[in-house]
């Protein structure tokens, strides 16, 4: 059987089931009062149910249990005996993710301090090394390659801490997380299907399955109806463990097929470039500005275009662009291009394209303050 085949059959299952149980935690959460209340920092103006997320998890692991069930019956047919090599690293990754989700679950029904939000995202990192999988090779950056345990493992555990928390920081508009996660995951099913990787190749796509449904309801959902939802903490902790996981799967092996000759450091985390590049500059500025770091403002990527003019959904299409422009680009040109300077263009480029909005911005604040003197 198809593996692409396989891929799709999981990819439309998920999306079913998720489809399916989304109108049912609206319906919930607006019985319960359960909203994402509006206020002056955020974009939306109607209480929106926050609870997208609960779907993610639950129906992954059904849809995935499902198709190892069902098929186990041929050995021609199954697939049970392709998740054996990875199943201390499945398991341990699926008791992770439910460690986050319910504490995202908590988080967004009765919150959470940050502390016991990072116990948890260490807790995860640390089940993921466990596993066997930890960054274990640099690529070449500033000419390091390959690196040794005693720091590939804590280094995973802050990359980690590091990814979970960019992906859920960057949740500020309709579609933005969902959207940037949607191109990650469709990018590591093709690169794991290129590596003849199809179990992680099913992973990918199980995933990116569960966040399309979500992504419709999130962005084209009318709130006034009922029928807009927020992912919460939920939908970013595990799929940001998820996406975690499947980088650091990446970076911990070499790479074979038609990927060699590429830089592993690169294939892995291309996609990630834009949540990660903006958190750190976000969190830079706010604490030059002696602000705790993790006090939300209006500093991030997509508020600056919304500033600049931009409506909701142009500021969405133009990050999910330059991020699938990004990812394809970096890693077409990791194998020409000596990674330290592939990645200091990337953040040249990135700071560019700040400063731009920045000075756009100054120039729209200042018309506006001489308009409202004229007046």
């Amino acid at each position: 059987m198809s593996w692409w085949f396989i891929d799709t059959c999981v990819f439309l299952l998920n999306a079913v089931i998720t489809g399916f149980v989304i109108p049912k935690i609206l319906l919930v959460a607006f019985r319960k009062k359960l909203f994402d209340l509006p206020d002056e920092r955020k974009i939306h103006h109607l209480p929106v149910p926050r609870l997208g997320g609960i779907a993610f998890c639950p129906v992954m692991i059904c849809t995935l249990a499902l198709l190892v069930g069902v098929t186990s019956w041929s050995e021609k047919v199954g697939v049970l005996h392709r998740f054996y090599p990875y199943l201390t690293e499945i398991s341990l990754m699926t008791s992770s993710s439910i460690i986050l989700y319910l504490v995202g679950m908590c988080d967004d029904l009765i919150g959470v301090r940050y502390g016991a939000k990072f116990i948890a995202q260490i807790l995860a990192g640390i089940l993921l090394v466990l596993s066997g999988i930890w960054v274990s090779q640099f690529g070449g950056f500033f000419g390091v390659s390959r690196i040794p345990m005693w720091v590939g493992v804590p280094l995973t555990i802050l990359l980690v801490v590091f990814i979970i928390n960019s992906i859920n920081l960057i949740d500020g508009i309709d579609g933005l997380a969902s959207g940037l996660c949607g191109v990650a995951l469709l990018y590591y099913c093709v690169v794991f299907t290129l590596l003849n990787n199809l179990v992680y190749s099913i992973i990918a796509i199980a995933a990116f399955g569960t966040l399309v449904p979500f992504f419709y309801y999130n962005v084209f959902g009318d709130a006034s109806q009922g029928r807009k939802i927020f992912m919460g903490d939920t939908g970013a902790l595990t799929t940001g463990l998820l996406i975690c996981f499947l980088s650091i799967k990446l970076c911990s092996e070499p790479l074979k097929m038609s990927l060699i000759g590429y830089n592993p450091l690169v294939v892995a985390f291309a996609p990630l470039m834009i949540p990660c590049l903006d958190v750190v500059r976000v969190f830079g500025n706010r604490i030059l500005s002696h602000k705790n770091p993790f006090m939300p403002d209006r500093t991030h990527i997509h508020h600056k275009l919304l500033d600049a003019g931009f409506s909701q959904q142009a500021a969405l299409i133009s990050i999910l662009f330059v991020s699938l422009v990004c990812s394809v680009g970096m890693l077409l040109l990791s194998k020409y291009v000596n990674v330290t300077i592939l990645l200091v263009l990337a953040i040249t480029l990135y700071m560019l394209l700040n400063f731009g909005l920045n000075q756009l911005n100054k120039k729209k604040r200042a018309v506006q303050s001489q308009v409202e003197v004229n007046v």
